[in-house]
């Protein structure tokens, strides 16, 4: 039992500590045939991508695949930034990129009433019912408005209604990350996404080249807590995505 790609990892595009092909060689050494590289979305203030270096990146990305023989894919960890479902990538600029992840993360641009109204009641780590709805629709509006691929590390940073997320997920066929370092999820929430059909997604979230694939402890969860390897994207197969190139 292993994962043949890994697709949440960062570069020092963003905040990660290795090159794109430093990835590229860590996840031929660990026997991937994919690799994703995810930086942080435009939006973030402190190390979040820069869209004029995004042919810079395309043309590393074409020439790890090329030295390494792992097909490297451009994602982007894209941030929630409002309670509507707004994510801080265009839709003019989505086509950019292979796959799309979206996730909760501080310091974010965003509109001065959301900043006050939704990120910052998150980075206080307010946990009141009306908060909880208020991120649970936003995962569930962005899910309704991109073609986002899969939600890491829910439960992350805000608090949500899993089993609403999950049903929601399942609707627009957007996985669900079972992050190797940020795992926040209960056995009985694990059952009732299984029973709902949610496709997971096994990710390392790997800041320096030497965490890629390293998953060991997400594949103990599968086993584990019984999840059908059916329902693991990347698990003994290779995951397709909305925007997959060809």
């Amino acid at each position: 039992m292993q994962i043949f790609g890994d697709y949440h990892t960062h570069t020092t595009f963003s905040h990660g500590k290795g090159t794109v092909l430093e990835n590229a060689h860590a996840a031929q050494e660990m026997g991937l045939k994919e690799l994703g590289i995810a930086d942080h979305g435009f939006g973030h203030i402190l190390y979040g991508m820069d869209k004029r270096d995004l042919p810079k990146l395309r043309a590393e990305i074409e020439n790890a695949t090329a030295q390494t023989g792992v097909r490297v894919l451009l994602g982007v960890e894209a941030n929630f930034i409002s309670p509507n479902g707004d994510i801080d990538i265009a839709p003019a600029d989505i086509e950019k990129f292979d796959f799309i992840l979206v996730g909760q993360h501080r310091f974010v641009k965003a509109r001065f009433a959301d900043k006050f109204g939704f990120l910052l009641p998150n980075i206080l780590g307010i946990k009141s019912k009306k908060m909880r709805e208020k991120n649970t629709q936003a995962i569930i509006r962005a899910m309704e408005k991109y073609p986002i691929d899969a939600i890491t590390h829910p439960k992350h940073g805000m608090a949500i209604d899993v089993l609403a997320v999950a049903k929601k997920a399942v609707e627009t066929n957007t996985m669900i990350e079972l992050n190797a370092s940020k795992m926040l999820f209960s056995r009985e929430e694990i059952s009732q996404m299984i029973n709902l059909g949610v496709m997971f997604l096994i990710s390392s979230d790997a800041h320096h080249p030497e965490k890629i694939g390293c998953v060991e402890n997400m594949l103990k969860v599968v086993k584990e807590y019984n999840i059908p390897e059916s329902q693991v994207a990347n698990l003994n197969k290779l995951p397709t995505f909305k925007r997959k190139k060809l």
